[in-house]
């Protein structure tokens, strides 16, 4: 058995190393790509669903019950007679029928904005760097990390942190250093632990400090 001798491959010029994939747009610029736009996820609404559907399921088995009874030949319930006449005989200026009437617009104007809104206020989306991925920060968990790099920043003693959808609120108190200096390095602190989210919307940082001498 022989073995082929292989050909020398020819040397390559160095040139720029290649990549299989390039970086996603927000992972190597930190830009947020608006093909890539993060929402806030949608709330099941479980608990308004489970309450209205119960509240129909009970309505619909009582009346479909009581129909049942008198189509057997068994005179009609009582609470449906005496609803019956209050229905035909109390006029539409009543006390009872506007309260009623108020009562089921607020419960639709209700139900309403519960379909027309996400909800899960307390949760922030993160920029995605693909279509089909969603990732969300729990504002508590943002203020607790806030908090801690807040409290890194020297001459501060104490420090509490409100994350809201679009504005951060931080209070500071400064035992030692000048304030203005310390809510110069708190801000930018601060802006720098924001920007390691990766927010979708990043939140405006607001810094109040005051000197404490007790």
């Amino acid at each position: 058995m022989t073995k082929e001798l292989e050909e020398p491959e020819e040397p390559r010029e160095p040139g720029p190393p290649k990549h299989d994939a390039p970086l996603a747009p927000d992972l190597a610029t930190g830009v947020h790509d608006r093909r890539h736009r993060t929402h806030r996820p949608w709330s099941a609404r479980r608990i308004p669903a489970a309450l209205v559907a119960s509240v129909i399921l009970v309505a619909a088995a009582a009346a479909l019950f009581d129909v049942v009874a008198v189509r057997a030949g068994r005179p009609a319930a009582a609470w449906r007679r005496h609803l019956a006449d209050e229905l035909a005989t109390r006029p539409l200026d009543d006390v009872w029928v506007l309260t009623g009437a108020a009562v089921a617009a607020a419960l639709g104007i209700w139900l309403i904005v519960l379909s027309l809104t996400p909800g899960l206020r307390h949760w922030l989306p993160l920029r995605s760097p693909a279509p089909g991925l969603r990732a969300s920060l729990d504002r508590d968990g943002a203020a607790d990390l806030l908090r801690d790099a807040a409290m890194r920043v020297p001459g501060v003693s104490r420090a509490r942190v409100r994350v809201r959808r679009h504005r951060v609120k931080a209070r500071a108190d400064v035992r030692f250093r000048d304030p203005q200096q310390v809510k110069d390095d708190l801000t930018a602190v601060l802006d720098e632990e924001r920007d390691r989210f990766v927010l979708s919307r990043p939140p405006r940082i607001v810094v109040r400090v005051r000197r404490r001498t007790d």
